[in-house]
């Protein structure tokens, strides 16, 4: 919770020191960690509600249900986002932007809705959690291919090597990211105590959500703040090319 309410200050903080045309990217960085900072607060109250230590160091369930559907609203909200600021960046035209926005955005929300009935299910219904495991990798590896390879072309376009380093890596940590979601769906058809599973499923979600939004914000941030930088240098180099006037204040 902490860590995404100061990702979002630090971003939205930085907001000036980005050309206005890489603004929108930091704004949607920060707007992610913001949401997920008010879903973490509600998926701790219903956590504290749902479950209490033993003496032994265990945990058992109090007999409030857990509300998970906190955590999946909140990836409904900002996975779509999440990958439109990756969008955002890169060297792409308006329409190629909107197009590739688009159907990352449908592919994440399907791969969500679609997982989301399986957490209905424990151990003891494997086989229903595998179908919608299985339903909701399609969606998940489509995306996974178009951020490494689909959009590949595009991030070798960048004229600048570093500023292609940075939006590589923020594909990769993504996808890096991404990848513990369905390893640790898993976690309930392993024979793992429902209690225990819990546990490590919240925490691996958990350790994924900061990689994936608070790590990759920041990632987007140095990538706008290079593009930025090198708008600024070329805009001075060539004082007879026309400045829009929203870089007026920017080149001051």
């Amino acid at each position: 919770l902490a860590t995404m309410m100061a990702t979002t200050i630090f971003l939205w903080i930085r907001l000036p020191s980005c050309a206005e045309k890489y603004q929108g990217a930091l704004i949607i960085s920060g707007l992610v960690t913001f949401i997920a900072s008010y879903h973490y607060m509600r998926i701790f109250d219903s956590w504290v509600e749902a479950y209490k230590w033993n003496e032994d160091g265990s945990i058992s369930p109090t007999g409030a249900p857990f509300n998970n559907a906190y955590r999946y609203m909140d990836w409904v909200l900002t996975v779509p986002l999440l990958l439109i600021e990756i969008i955002l960046v890169m060297n792409l035209t308006a329409k190629e932007s909107a197009a590739k926005a688009r159907n990352l955005a449908i592919a994440s929300t399907v791969m969500i809705l679609v997982g989301y009935p399986g957490e209905r299910f424990s151990s003891t219904s494997n086989n229903w959690r595998w179908f919608y495991w299985t339903g909701s990798m399609v969606p998940f590896l489509y995306i996974v291919y178009t951020l490494m390879f689909g959009l590949a072309e595009a991030t070798a376009s960048e004229t600048d090597r570093g500023v292609a380093d940075k939006i590589r890596k923020c594909q990769t940590w993504t996808v890096f990211s991404w990848c513990t979601y369905p390893a640790v769906y898993l976690l309930p058809m392993l024979g793992i105590p429902e209690s225990t599973a819990m546990v490590y499923i919240n925490f691996g979600y958990t350790v994924s959500d900061i990689i994936a939004k608070c790590g990759v914000g920041i990632l987007i941030y140095n990538v706008t703040k290079a593009k930025s930088r090198a708008l600024k240098k070329r805009l001075r180099e060539n004082p007879e090319e026309t400045t829009p006037l929203q870089y007026q204040s920017f080149l001051e």
